[in-house]
């Protein structure tokens, strides 16, 4: 049975290039392109969800570090990949326990390792 990840963000061209990625990997992909789209999109699907992949800075509403948390409260041992040009310094202080921050650029094996990294880690399942 294929895993779900949603992944979440705003740039159409990442967001493309990602999804294409983890599509060539195996998962099925659920897309999100705001913070609150994102948060209302895991609320309604959350039993299909098996892994989070965000972005950090989504424009105005909810930003990676939130949904992260809104995820977390829902759903303890979640697996939560964060990419970020510009927030990988924030995150031991922003983000959750037991997620992986992938800097952006980044190559595509790192985003892939970092999930099955989370979804192979026992305390994750």
């Amino acid at each position: 049975m294929k895993k779900t990840v949603l992944l979440i963000e705003d740039d159409p061209l990442i967001l493309m290039d990602v999804e294409a990625t983890l599509i060539d990997e195996g998962f099925e992909i659920i897309t999100a392109e705001s913070g609150t789209l994102a948060i209302e999109t895991f609320d309604a699907e959350a039993s299909r969800i098996d892994a989070i992949v965000t972005d950090i800075r989504l424009g105005s509403g909810p930003n990676g570090w939130d949904i992260g948390h809104h995820v977390r409260e829902a759903v303890p041992n979640m697996p939560l990949v964060y990419m970020s040009g510009d927030s990988s310094q924030e995150w031991e202080a922003q983000g959750v326990p037991n997620s992986i921050m992938v800097p952006k650029p980044f190559v595509h094996a790192q985003i892939i390792t970092a999930l099955a990294t989370l979804m192979n880690n026992p305390d994750q399942n």
